[in-house]
């Protein structure tokens, strides 16, 4: 029977002397749990791993690795979500190779992705599962594949274990590609044990005692980390639950977070809002949320609607508004990065507009149409941040927008050959050190600004929409968008900029609500509504304004929406096909002059040190949280089948739609 409290945890180098550690000293405690959810309606059935179960059973399958491969190695996971992937993960770092967290080739829609990553990584075995063993092996050809659930306990038996370098590379955390090709990043023992504590320490799991409830994928880094790294390196109990089971039911997840006292979770922000809209009264009747220890959001820039729907919707259940805790973080950083803490109340801020395209991070009223309404990602833990300006390398003060520069034991080596990018990206410097601690320093590609000792995340650098010498924030364009039609899908839109006669122009791709039959909509009076809306709001004129079928937006592994790939299949001429096929091969838009082209020139600040940073292909911002809405007209986010919303390590869930976890990455 486990007590609440478990022992003070050692130091130790890698996660695999964690686990030997707990099996020694405390074996019978319960160490993962995987709920599985074989009916529609069933209420979980578990499978649990004590330390000493979980100790056994990653020596069984370090020992089969190493008649596969050599020390150092690269091993793909390729398992189903559940304790077999967590095995299989541990089992890798344990035989002392690099494991490669990825997903089964079943994952509709992200075979390509699959291919280009295995091609990369050139991984010496595949870990998988027997169920998915055949899929795996018709993917991956000859590469040797071992099952995690086919090797036998008795193989523990003469195995010596494996102690790495603290310094080499533990795994390889592909990038989710949002804004670029996946790479690599390579991220050592001591990364993710160091990010693991720090992550422990921002949401105060350090004093106290913490069950972790996750359903994110675990081949994504919020989801390895805390749902994983963090749980082993305290020793903690992780209850995992399938992304699929979430979506098809989300009172699943509430109801794991009020059957474990302290519960702390994360989630991206699409969670939240499909949650509120989706959680029935009579489901709710049973719930009991008051001693939920913390809730983590993530996704993009933190803005504060997303928390009031949910605790509104929850509040009758005890949840407190202080278990949100809005955070930031990237792969090339492990994951974590700043945190708001649990108990502390949601840092709002209301900011100018027009000042937050120039660089100032001014205030505004928050009941101001024009104000861009945020929430602050904490403070660091462990690790330095600091706002730069790219282009002189200097460190700015607060209230300024620039790049956000990252440097702590969390950083990543860099990414798997690519020498070259790697300095770009992990060597950078500031100029001047008067105002930021020397060395090597990352540079994450996402822009920010300090206020009242708060990280806020504003967007992405290389996202930023520059039109008749404006910035404009994609995400901000799309929030507009969505808003003023009821025919535009919520979170599934993308805005950027294309090469124009006389500059950029500004572009917008939207999918239609599934109620909808694109041949049957008024394309016009939508296209008229959505650009009228962002000409009044934001002063800006779109050229193009594209609507397209359910599913058309390019996404990413994680399931957000990727600006750069839906650009990319704009300039080739790919949406106005399906647009057009879908309209019955009338054209969606016209470029008519129905909404003018508006606004004075202001100051390029953030201009500048985006052109600074073009060549650095950073990392996508992970932990934070998007504006997402509940959809009217019969669009609500709970409305859409899970096999539409999200793919997380399931064959059985169509590609992410939702804004999911670089929880996260």
């Amino acid at each position: 029977m486990d007590s609440r409290r478990p022992p003070l945890a050692p130091s130790c180098p890698s996660l695999p002397q964690y686990v030997r550690h707990w099996a020694e000293a405390t074996p019978d405690r319960r160490a993962f749990t995987f709920v599985d959810h074989p009916a529609p309606h069933s209420r979980g059935v578990h499978r649990t791993l004590t330390w000493r179960r979980l100790d056994l059973r990653v020596r069984a399958l370090a020992a089969r690795l190493a008649e596969e491969a050599e020390p150092g190695a690269r091993v793909a996971l390729l398992c189903p979500q559940g304790v077999e992937y967590v095995t299989g993960f541990l089992g890798v770092l344990a035989a002392g190779m690099v494991a490669v967290p990825l997903y089964p080739p079943g994952l509709p829609g992200h075979a390509d992705r699959l291919a280009g990553v295995l091609a990369d990584a050139r991984p010496a075995v595949v870990v998988t599962t027997s169920r998915a063993r055949e899929e795996v092996r018709e993917f991956c050809g000859r590469t040797p594949v071992v099952c995690v659930d086919e090797v036998a306990d008795d193989e523990a038996g003469g195995w010596r274990p494996v102690d790495p370098d603290a310094e080499a590379v533990a795994y390889l955390q592909y990038t989710s590609g949002s804004t670029r090709a996946p790479a690599g990043v390579e991220i050592t023992h001591a990364n993710v044990v160091a990010n693991a504590r720090q992550a422990l320490t921002a949401y105060g799991v350090d004093v106290r005692p913490v069950t972790c409830v996750g359903w994110l994928p675990l081949y994504h880094d919020m989801g390895l980390v805390l749902s994983v790294a963090a749980p082993v390196a305290r020793g903690l109990l992780s209850v995992l639950m399938d992304p699929a089971a979430f979506l098809h039911e989300p009172v699943r997840w509430l109801r794991l977070l009020a059957a474990h006292p302290r519960a702390l979770s994360a989630a991206p922000n699409f969670a939240y809002d499909y949650c509120a809209s989706a959680v029935t009264d009579a489901q709710k009747a049973d719930l009991r949320l008051d001693s939920v220890a913390a809730l983590i959001n993530g996704s993009e820039p933190v803005r504060p609607g997303t928390a009031d729907r949910f605790h509104a919707a929850f509040a009758g259940q005890g949840l407190a508004p202080t278990t949100h805790c809005p955070s930031y973080g990237l792969a090339e950083a492990t994951v974590f990065v700043s945190a708001a803490r649990p108990g502390q109340p949601l840092g709002r801020f209301a900011l100018d507009r027009d000042a937050l395209a120039a660089g100032k991070a001014l205030p505004a009223r928050p009941d101001d149409p024009r104000a861009v309404l945020l929430a602050g990602c904490g403070t660091p833990a462990g690790q330095r941040v600091r706002i730069a300006d790219p282009a002189g390398r200097v460190a700015l003060p607060e209230g300024e927008v620039g790049e956000i520069w990252v440097q702590g034991p969390n950083v990543g080596r860099g990414y798997r050959n690519r020498d070259e990018e790697s300095e770009r990206v992990f060597g950078a410097g500031f100029a001047d050190t008067a105002d930021a601690p020397g060395g090597r320093w990352l540079r994450t590609g996402d822009l920010g600004a300090v206020l009242d000792g708060q990280l806020i995340v504003t967007g992405r650098l290389k996202d930023l929409v520059i039109v008749d010498g404006r910035n404009h924030y994609p995400q901000d364009i799309e929030a507009t968008a969505q808003e003023a039609h009821a025919a535009v899908r919520r979170d599934r839109l993308a805005a950027f900029a294309v090469p124009g006669g006389s500059g950029e122009r500004a572009v917008l791709v939207a999918e239609h609500v599934r109620t909808a039959v694109l041949a049957d909509l008024d394309v016009p009076g939508v296209v008229r509504a959505v650009r009228g809306a962002v000409s009044s709001r934001h002063g800006l004129r779109l050229d193009d304004v594209v609507l397209v079928p359910p599913g058309t937006v390019a996404r990413t592994s994680s399931g957000k929406v990727s600006r750069a790939l839906t650009r990319a299949r704009y300039l080739e001429g790919a949406y106005r096909e399906v647009a057009d096929a879908g309209a019955g091969g009338a054209s969606p838009v016209q470029a008519g002059a129905d909404a003018p082209a508006g606004g004075s020139a202001v100051a390029q600040a953030v201009a500048g040190r985006r052109a600074a940073a073009d060549a650095v292909a950073g990392g996508t911002a992970s932990v934070g949280v998007t504006a997402g809405r509940t959809s009217p007209a019969g669009s609500a986010v709970g409305s859409a089948p899970a096999a539409d919303i999200l793919a997380h390590g399931t064959s059985a869930v169509a590609p992410a739609v939702g804004d999911a976890a670089r929880a996260v990455g």
